[in-house]
């Protein structure tokens, strides 16, 4: 395994690219290989069957391209998928799950942990399982909320109607004494400055965008594949099903122009 290859990231649709954009920052000489699954999200309505096999074609894709490691970006992927995936490729693969958990154990001070996400992630109970793990004596508040996903990809995140979604769903936060937040789906730390001004301290955020990179920084290195070149990374985009919204959401996740998008076909 040469530290030169690439990394392959991939989520059902656009918001792994939250993903993508962090690991640029903390690796900006990584190239990565980002599949939006975009013919068949969302995810979230799936059976974990189904999100298996596509998570399973999506790996496939990936390793053909001949990448070091590959990050699911995306939390149901994460939540239905990750185990058989490790146990049939022979390469390091993170979801989002894990550095979201051990960053919301790190931050919490001994109150409630909150958990916000799609209907599809809550309902696994991923983070709510593997949160018990560690610490049973926890507790534990998720909620599922679906409305956020489309706000984002709406551009909706300065909207007074976010605004008002965003304070309705935190009430139950709020009155639980939530001290610690995780911000379960790759859409959400578009909204992180918002939910910052609403909490207004009462709560730690914890990003899965960010917790992710941090998390495959270090695993790159204990495997020795940082890449060692100096110059920037290159980022290749593939979709399952273009669209002319597509590239406008991924240029505004990236803060960046994308040039060419390329189509594929899996299964």
């Amino acid at each position: 395994m040469s530290a030169e290859l690439p990394i392959g990231v991939f989520d059902s649709g656009v918001g792994g690219l939250t993903v993508v954009k962090e690991i640029q920052d903390l690796l900006p000489h990584e190239s990565i290989i980002y599949l939006g699954d975009t013919a068949r999200v969302p995810y979230g309505n799936k059976s974990p069957e189904t999100i298996q096999e596509y998570a399973i074609q999506i790996t496939r894709f990936l390793v053909a391209k001949k990448v070091k490691a590959v990050v699911v970006a995306c939390n149901t992927a994460t939540a239905y998928s990750l185990v058989r995936l490790r146990e049939l490729f022979f390469l390091p693969i993170l979801g989002v799950i894990e550095p979201g958990v051990g960053a919301a154990l790190e931050a919490n001070c001994g109150g409630t942990i909150g958990i916000i996400g799609t209907v599809g992630t809550i309902q696994s109970h991923a983070y709510q399982n593997a949160l018990l793990q560690a610490k049973p004596e926890l507790k534990i508040q998720a909620l599922a909320t679906p409305l956020l996903v489309p706000l984002v990809e709406e551009d909706w995140l300065e909207h007074p109607a976010t605004d008002l979604i965003l304070k309705e769903y935190l009430k139950v936060m709020i009155q639980e004494q939530v001290d610690t937040l995780v911000l379960g789906c790759t859409h959400y730390p578009l909204l992180k400055r918002r939910l910052q001004e609403i909490v207004q301290g009462r709560m730690k955020l914890v990003d899965s965008a960010e917790n992710m990179a941090i998390a495959l920084q270090r695993t790159l290195k204990s495997h020795q594949l940082l890449n060692p070149c100096h110059e920037m990374g290159t980022t290749q985009i593939y979709v399952t099903d273009f669209s002319p919204r597509f590239q406008a959401l991924a240029e505004r996740f990236l803060k960046r122009s994308i040039g060419h998008l390329e189509r594929i076909t899996l299964g």
